[in-house]
C-alpha cells in the first residue's frame, strides 16, 4: 500500500439533522476565529484507531456528541491540499486524506461547541443544501459536492 506522508489521515462527518426527512437540513458549524470558516466537523484518526472509532471521538470533541445513527461511509479516501493562507496552525502536512461518514443526529442529541477548553467552533446551524454550499469555505466544496452526490445517488439523502 502506498504511503500517504504528506496528507493527514483524516475523517469528516456530513450530519444530517434529526428531522431531516421532514426539513432537509444539514448541521455546520463556524471554525472559532474564522467569520467564513463554515464546515462539517473532522479531525485526525489517532494511531491506532479506525476511521469509525476516530469519527464518534471527534463528534464528541467538537460538538459535544457522538449521539448519531451512521447511514453511510464514502468508499474511497478524498484527497484535498491546505490553502496557501497563513493560519495559526503550523501543519507538517500538505492537505489532508478523508474518509467521510454520512450520520444523522438522533432526537436525543444535543451540541456543546464548548466541551473543551479551547473549542474548535464558536456556533452551528441548520441550513439547506443550497445554503450550504454557499457558506461552506471554498476549498472543501469539490469534496463536499462529491461525496453528498454519491450519498444522493445510493439514497441515503
Amino acid at each position: 500500500m502506498q504511503e500517504y506522508t504528506d496528507y493527514r489521515p483524516n475523517v469528516a462527518a456530513i450530519i444530517l439533522s434529526s428531522d431531516y426527512d421532514q426539513t432537509g437540513q444539514f448541521v455546520i458549524a463556524r471554525r472559532t476565529g474564522m467569520r467564513r470558516g463554515w464546515q462539517f466537523p473532522q479531525g485526525g484518526i489517532d494511531a491506532g484507531e479506525t476511521p469509525r472509532e476516530a469519527l464518534l471521538r471527534e463528534l464528541l470533541e467538537e460538538i459535544g456528541t457522538n449521539d448519531v445513527e451512521i447511514l453511510g461511509e464514502y468508499p474511497e479516501w478524498i484527497q484535498y491540499d491546505f490553502p496557501n493562507v497563513k493560519t495559526t496552525k503550523v501543519y507538517p502536512y500538505k492537505g489532508q486524506r478523508q474518509r467521510y461518514f454520512l450520520v444523522r443526529l438522533r432526537p436525543t442529541a444535543t451540541l456543546d461547541l464548548y466541551t473543551y477548553e479551547t473549542p474548535e467552533f464558536e456556533e452551528y446551524k441548520r441550513v439547506t443544501s443550497d445554503e450550504l454550499f454557499k457558506r461552506i469555505s471554498y476549498f472543501k466544496r469539490p469534496s463536499y459536492r462529491r461525496v453528498i452526490k454519491y450519498f444522493r445517488e445510493k439514497g441515503q439523502l
